[in-house]
């Protein structure tokens, strides 16, 4: 890759990341898509390709393992290109606390809290020092839980949280505090480094219509019809926020 504007997505096989990275190139990124699953990867990949003309290259990783996480956390450290990390990769869970297993949960905070933190950390420094940069955190709109859900100078850091960030109680216990620690992150990395021109923002997306639910457990045509965005409109909504200046 020869460009100067490249982003780097966790998570984009499907769902919202699969949608940022179509959203970014067509605003004139060059991608590094990063996910576990090789087919529907590079299935993105070529879609994206073919319908923007932008440079795309796919890394497999599974950032609940370190070595794979490391190498993804020197990628951006040394890739002076990469100028847009966003960090979406997550999984969720409905189940009540005394009914999940200890292990799934330690599995959830490996992806939404440990490899969020990590990468966060190599990019932030990184993008300080190259004047440009932005970090896109994704979380959940169970960070501020709403009743309804029930039923590098010059850079920016967009965390995207969750709404149960604000109402850990909603959904697994668990995923909420992971999601309610992407927000404090975020409102720290913002309060630490803003004043360097680092932009942070935190998006907290609402039930949103992607695969995340089935692999929670509970589909999302199982909730009501009015509460469900689009992905491709969440997405929308939150780069046009972030073009405002929103912070969360």
């Amino acid at each position: 890759m020869t460009t100067n504007n490249i982003a780097l997505v966790t998570g984009a096989s499907s769902g919202i990341g699969a949608v940022y990275a179509d959203r970014l190139s067509k605003i004139g990124y060059d991608l590094i898509l990063v996910a576990r699953n090789a087919d529907k990867l590079q299935n993105v990949a070529e879609t994206i390709r073919k319908e923007s003309g932008r440079n795309v290259e796919i890394v497999i990783a599974d950032l609940a393992k370190k070595t794979e996480l490391l190498k993804i956390e020197n990628l951006i450290k040394e890739n002076n290109a990469i100028n847009l990390l966003v960090n979406n990769a997550g999984i969720g869970a409905v189940t009540p606390l005394l009914q999940s297993n200890e292990d799934q949960m330690e599995h959830m905070i490996d992806i939404n809290v440990t490899a969020l933190t990590r990468l966060s950390y190599a990019a932030a420094p990184a993008f300080i020092n190259r004047s440009n940069g932005t970090i896109i955190n994704i979380a959940s709109i169970v960070a501020i839980g709403p009743p309804a859900f029930i039923n590098r100078s010059n850079g920016t850091i967009i965390n995207i949280a969750s709404i149960v960030a604000i109402g850990p109680e909603i959904l697994n216990g668990v995923y909420g505090a992971t999601k309610a620690y992407v927000l404090a992150l975020t409102q720290s990395l913002q309060h630490e480094l803003g004043a360097k021109g680092l932009r942070v923002q935190a998006v907290l997306p609402g039930a949103t219509a992607t695969g995340f639910w089935d692999a929670a457990g509970m589909p999302h045509s199982n909730l009501p019809s009015e509460i469900v965005m689009k992905t491709e409109d969440m997405v929308d909504a939150a780069l046009k926020g972030l073009a405002l200046g929103e912070v969360d």
